[in-house]
């Protein structure tokens, strides 16, 4: 055979070696979308990315230094659904999706608000609880009587960075100053020190400051038809069948009474999501 006859020959073996790469590739990527549920049943754990310092949501009781809240108790009846242990990674609002996209975690369960900005860098379930906005302020503050008189000059608004309350207070503050921390604890410090006059945060978390703090004053806004954050949980982008067995748990939670039972023990029904 010449050297002309040959090159042919080794044209169509090339390509179909490309062909051979290009298929088993894809397949890869198809099993991708398996490979998490397959992981997490050999490794026999569910890795949970939890905010310890979320009241009612994914809380360490600094008394016992157990985690509790809602989704402590949910992400365990996920991992019983799947047949492993769950695993409880500590993250924060500011951290969480590095760590996602660095598979640290293979779920983030800790009341993740379903914002814009974050959909452009993961994935969401369905939502499962709701909340408006709340301020908490002291009871001493005579500048700040009600939710209403917040937005005035001179006031100065307490938000952490990342959260959704930070996007909507840049909006929605005209004329008070809006300050903003790196720590959820600091929100509380600048309010306590007078640096900040009142501090924006969920349902859960006022409850949390009423609850053990006799300086804190809620502020409610009156109108409680606006709009609310849904809350949900997160996963890596590009893994739609991981995607579809999270939210066949949030959905089978709703309807086998798990998600209602869950919230009542953590005084969440308010916020629910039937």
């Amino acid at each position: 055979m010449s050297v002309t006859s040959r090159q042919p020959v080794r044209a169509l073996l090339t390509s179909a070696v490309i062909s051979g790469l290009l298929a088993a590739s894809t397949c890869v990527f198809a099993d991708n979308n398996l490979s998490r549920l397959e992981a997490i049943k050999q490794s026999g754990e569910l890795r949970v990315c939890i905010w310890p310092e979320y009241f009612a949501i994914s809380y360490r009781n600094q008394k016992n230094n157990e985690l509790q809240g809602i989704d402590i108790d949910l992400a365990a009846e996920f991992a019983s659904d799947l047949g492993v242990k769950p695993r409880f990674i500590p993250t924060h609002f500011g951290r969480f999706m590095d760590d996602i996209d660095a598979n640290a975690c293979d779920v983030g369960m800790f009341g993740i608000g379903r914002t814009a900005a974050r959909k452009q860098r993961i994935d969401f379930s369905q939502p499962y609880l709701a909340s408006g906005m709340y301020g908490l302020t002291t009871k001493t503050n005579s500048y700040i009587s009600s939710w209403e008189t917040m937005d005035q000059p001179g006031n100065v608004v307490c938000v952490q960075r990342g959260t959704y309350m930070e996007t909507e207070m840049r909006k929605q503050l005209k004329q008070a100053e809006l300050s903003v921390v790196e720590k959820p604890y600091e929100r509380e410090i600048e309010v306590r020190s007078g640096r900040a006059d009142v501090f924006i945060t969920d349902y859960p978390y006022g409850q949390k400051m009423l609850k053990q703090n006799d300086w804190a004053r809620l502020l409610t806004p009156q109108d409680q038809s606006g709009q609310k954050f849904e809350y949900a949980y997160a996963v890596a982008k590009n893994q739609p069948q991981w995607l579809a067995r999270v939210n066949t748990f949030v959905a089978t939670v709703k309807q086998d009474g798990r998600l209602r039972e869950a919230a009542a023990r953590h005084a969440l029904i308010p916020i629910v999501l039937d």
